[in-house]
């Protein structure tokens, strides 16, 4: 049959099941690390007084919320 190693063709198996994983998993901590910098900094110009856009905070506080979602709905399921 085939001559390739069992752990290898289980690895390449979940890899064509769920292409570029580990990217993703890359990508949503990079913009789920943003998103909560991008708010501490909004947080921190509300406390020392200058004005905000309430739809600026508004688009932060739903990037906080889906960017860790979407890296929790991610995860491997084993």
């Amino acid at each position: 049959m085939s001559k390739i190693d069992p752990k290898l063709r289980n690895k390449l198996l979940k890899e064509s099941q769920a292409p570029y994983k580990g990217l993703r998993r890359v990508l949503w901590i990079a913009f789920s690390g943003s998103a909560f910098l991008g708010l501490l900094i909004m947080l921190t110009r509300i406390a020392s007084g200058t004005e905000l856009q309430q739809n600026n905070l508004l688009i932060q506080l739903g990037a906080c919320v889906i960017f860790p979602t979407l890296l929790i709905f991610d995860r491997n399921k084993d």
